[in-house]
């Protein structure tokens, strides 16, 4: 792309104040940004050996849940293939995305000091990485250089370029600050940290002139609003804001010579009437500072509520589809005062969703609740309830848990039967998925709730399953019961499918009641499971054929 500026200006000026040529780095160790998510090692590893031998390439990833946090590190045997690859590679296109090359900086007073950092903004939407970079490179060498972008990759109109040396930074704002770049005449300054910005914010807080009044009657004219706001001091504009037509808005601005003026008139009439309607007065703010306070005030009262309602605010679900509000109160009012109960519906329908939320005064009565509820036949089947937790915190533990399940299978995996690299079996002992959850009447001294197995269409070949080591007390005790209850429940699954295929699901997740020695002594005596599958058989067939009658 070629940019619309005085190249020979920035030249002759750019020459005349560069900086001194950087020293050599330590460590061929690249930085790689702007990577889309689905970038891996291998990927990169086919796009810089190309340069030269790489040793060592780590796509950086949540600790968790493994997902690229959107950039890594490519280490080069040679500092020359560093070098090329920086001067090559840099902003090339990777799964659709500029990708951003930079060295890989180990002093962090480096990465985040702003002595060298310059802003630029009103920039036009096709600059991208590389045009900035291309443009702003005469003046010196280039730690960093980025163009912000909003979550569909597009220009936000501003960008960031840090420099190895202060002096390289100024000589960039002298040149380029107020130039045309696009036919955009853009603005060049020293990059000032969010702190600082804040900071100074907070002195115009508390110095402000310029005032926003609202609730005003549309027949009001701005003589009008400029003399009820005048008695308070100079006024250096007033205007209410209209229509294109003329027609007021109904709000306004006015501005004062003297912050002390303003603060009265701020004060004085507030909340006052004024033909018939109660002005609101206050400090006038930016749109960023507005949309900031609203969305902190969002989450104070957010957290308010989550922490009025710990522990008293319950989930139920699988819930008929007739049940509403009232019957579902009166199912739960025996166990404390109930403060709100809803069925969760859909907005165009108004049908059922299956679920809903009760709310007690006390976390005593919401424990009992679930303790006294969970798995009772309310209608047809047996109802969930558990404690109401927010989404972020189940979605959270889900993903623990499940990382916590794979670093447990790969570590109980024998070593001779599958490739390291696999997450199970081969395809030819693979075993395919499909979920089943009892529905069911509970049983005695059985569960309400069925186990979600995974069912094998085709059991695995004897010596694999020879080769897992048998489950022990020490191996469950370093997980929570959540996911010992899981692990206990992949393990009796296949040798309940291979007695009871078709009440696989719903036999497992009775036994599953049981305790956890109790299950471990099954699984190690397969006479004694099978004795205890079969009674579990017989009882549930008796009572289905009871609740079909």
């Amino acid at each position: 792309m070629s940019l619309v500026i005085d190249k020979a200006t920035v030249e002759t000026q750019g020459s005349s104040a560069s900086a001194p040529e950087s020293a050599p780095l330590a460590s061929a160790s690249l930085y790689v940004g702007e990577l889309d998510p689905s970038v891996t090692e291998a990927m990169l590893f086919e796009m810089f050996n190309i340069i030269g031998p790489v040793s060592s390439i780590r796509v950086c990833r949540d600790a968790v849940t493994r997902r690229s946090l959107g950039y890594a590190y490519v280490n080069f045997h040679r500092m020359a293939d560093a070098e090329r690859a920086l001067e090559t590679l840099n902003y090339s296109m990777i799964k659709g995305r500029s990708c951003r090359i930079m060295w890989s900086q180990r002093d962090p007073s480096l990465r985040k000091g702003n002595n060298g950092n310059i802003f630029i903004k009103n920039l036009d939407p096709s600059i991208d990485h590389k045009a900035l970079h291309d443009t702003f490179s005469a003046f010196g060498n280039i730690l960093s250089c980025k163009i912000a972008n909003d979550e569909q990759g597009n220009s936000k109109g501003y960008g960031f370029v840090h420099y190895e040396t202060l002096e390289a930074a100024e000589s960039a704002i002298k040149s380029v600050n107020g130039m045309l770049l696009n036919d955009r005449k853009v603005f060049v300054g020293h990059h000032i940290s969010r702190k600082e910005r804040e900071s100074k914010l907070g002195g115009s807080r508390v110095q402000f002139t310029n005032i926003y009044v609202k609730n005003i009657p549309f027949d009001v004219t701005d003589e009008e609003l400029s003399q009820l706001f005048g008695k308070y001091g100079t006024i250096t504009s007033c205007v209410i804001t209209r229509d294109d037509d003329g027609t007021s808005k109904g709000f306004g601005f006015v501005n004062f010579e003297k912050h002390q003026d303003a603060q009265n008139a701020v004060d004085d009439l507030h909340k006052k009437d004024f033909r018939g309607q109660d002005l609101y007065v206050s400090r006038a703010q930016k749109k960023n500072e507005r949309e900031e306070e609203l969305r902190r005030q969002y989450e104070e009262a957010k957290l308010e509520k989550m922490s009025k309602y710990q522990g008293v605010n319950l989930y139920v679900k699988n819930l008929d589809d007739d049940m509403d509000d009232d019957r579902l109160r009166d199912e739960f009012s025996v166990y404390g005062v109930i403060t709100s109960a809803k069925i969760m519906r859909d907005e165009k329908t108004n049908i059922s969703r299956g679920f809903g939320f009760v709310c007690f005064t006390s976390p005593e009565d919401a424990t009992r609740a679930v303790t006294e509820m969970n798995g009772r036949i309310i209608g047809s089947k047996p109802i969930y309830v558990a404690i109401a937790q927010r989404k972020e915190v189940r979605r959270s533990q889900l993903e623990i848990q499940m990382a916590q399940r794979n670093q447990l299978k790969q570590a109980m995996m024998p070593p001779s039967a599958f490739p390291p690299t696999m997450y199970g079996p081969p395809a030819g002992m693979a075993a395919a998925a499909s979920r089943s959850v009892f529905q069911g009447a509970p049983m005695p001294s059985f569960p309400a709730q069925g186990y979600p197995a995974t069912q094998r269409l085709s059991p695995p070949p004897q010596p694999a399953e020879s080769a897992v080591r048998p489950l022990t007390a020490q191996d469950l005790d370093s997980f929570p019961p959540e996911t010992q209850r899981q692990m206990l429940g992949e393990r009796l699954y296949p040798l309940i499918n291979a007695q009871e295929p078709e009440y696989a699901g719903k036999i497992t997740g009775m036994l599953l009641e049981m305790e956890k020695n109790e299950l471990l002594q099954l699984l190690e005596d397969k006479n004694a499971l099978h004795t205890k599958v079969q009674e579990a058989a017989t009882v549930l067939k008796e009572h289905l054929a009871k609740a079909n009658q």
